[in-house]
């Protein structure tokens, strides 16, 4: 018969290393930003696709370029949050939603993470570069704008932060695109000013919701600086600057169109309901997941719509 003992020990030391595993993998996760990178990779996949599209080319020609242009862009988006992470150290333990990473906790060693950091970027680098010289260009200019443009730059100076941020956030579908078609087109372009304009009222309701974190960890946040009345007003312009980008992409066709439309005048709705409701809280929440739902249904029409045409 086993020594209960023994049985209580072996039991407890596989719970622990259970939970070591766990940690482990929810610091990479914290760390390397996981909702950031599916998101992006979203976009950079729609980019990839339509430039097959427009190109007539055949998917299955491309397929291993696919694998390193997917591969090598969330690589350079895991680089540059790991090292978002480790500058944000002093920041991170006054928010709610980054006071668990490790560079919180210590989980890990600084210098290990700004190591991992560097490193995963640079291999992010060398795979794009394995497509096009380009696809690595633009991956290296939305790195260096959220790295050092944003992170260290503007963050915690100016609150026009998250337009500079944007600019790194509206790159995936240009890597994507350069990969297949280094010379781009129009459409690309379309592509890049959706992201660039989308981001703007994501990030601003966020911060509205975010306030007094963002408040006392100092960062000036336009909802900090000037308020909840001009937050909402420049919410609203940015949304309305989406309108006019769909009928660039009207060779998508009738279907896209709709979709394009009913989302962005759905969300202008609801942008300018918010000049009317009480609870600002509950709208900043209401515009956000609504700015979700925009991007990833807006990004999964363009690919369906276009199915029939790259086999």
């Amino acid at each position: 018969m086993d020594n209960p003992r023994t049985v209580e020990s072996a039991s407890t030391e596989m719970i622990q290393t259970k939970t070591n595993d766990h940690s482990l993998l929810a610091d990479i996760k914290s760390l390397i930003k996981v909702g950031i990178i599916n998101s992006n990779l979203i976009t950079t996949f729609a980019g990839f696709w339509l430039a097959l599209h427009y190109t007539g080319t055949l998917f299955f020609d491309q397929w291993v370029t696919f694998l390193l242009t997917m591969l090598g862009t969330a690589f350079v988006i895991a680089g540059g949050c790991i090292l978002n992470n480790w500058y944000d150290r002093d920041i991170d333990p006054i928010m709610s939603r980054t006071n668990n990473r490790p560079t919180v906790t210590g989980t890990m060693s600084l210098s290990f993470i700004k190591t991992l950091g560097i490193s995963v970027s640079i291999l992010g680098f060398v795979t794009l570069l394995l497509t096009t010289w380009q696809a690595a260009l633009w991956g290296a200019f939305g790195w260096f704008v959220y790295v050092v443009l944003y992170t260290m730059w503007s963050k915690r100076r100016y609150t026009i932060n998250t337009v500079v941020g944007s600019f790194s956030g509206a790159v995936p579908p240009l890597i994507g695109w350069a990969a297949v078609d280094p010379g781009l087109q129009l459409e690309a372009l379309i592509l890049f000013l959706i992201m660039f304009i989308w981001q703007t009222p994501h990030f601003l309701a966020l911060a509205m919701k975010k306030k007094d974190e963002y408040k006392a960890a100092g960062i000036p946040m336009l909802p900090v600086v000037h308020g909840f009345e001009m937050t909402k007003r420049q919410i609203v312009v940015y949304v309305a600057c989406l309108l006019p980008l769909p009928i660039y992409l009207a060779s998508l066709g009738t279907v896209f169109l709709i979709t394009a439309y009913v989302l962005s005048i759905g969300w202008l709705a609801l942008g300018i309901a918010g000049f009317f409701m009480k609870d600002d809280y509950k709208w900043a929440t209401w515009m956000f997941i609504f700015s979700l739902n925009y991007l990833t249904i807006m990004f999964f029409m363009m690919v369906i719509v276009t199915l029939p045409f790259p086999f």
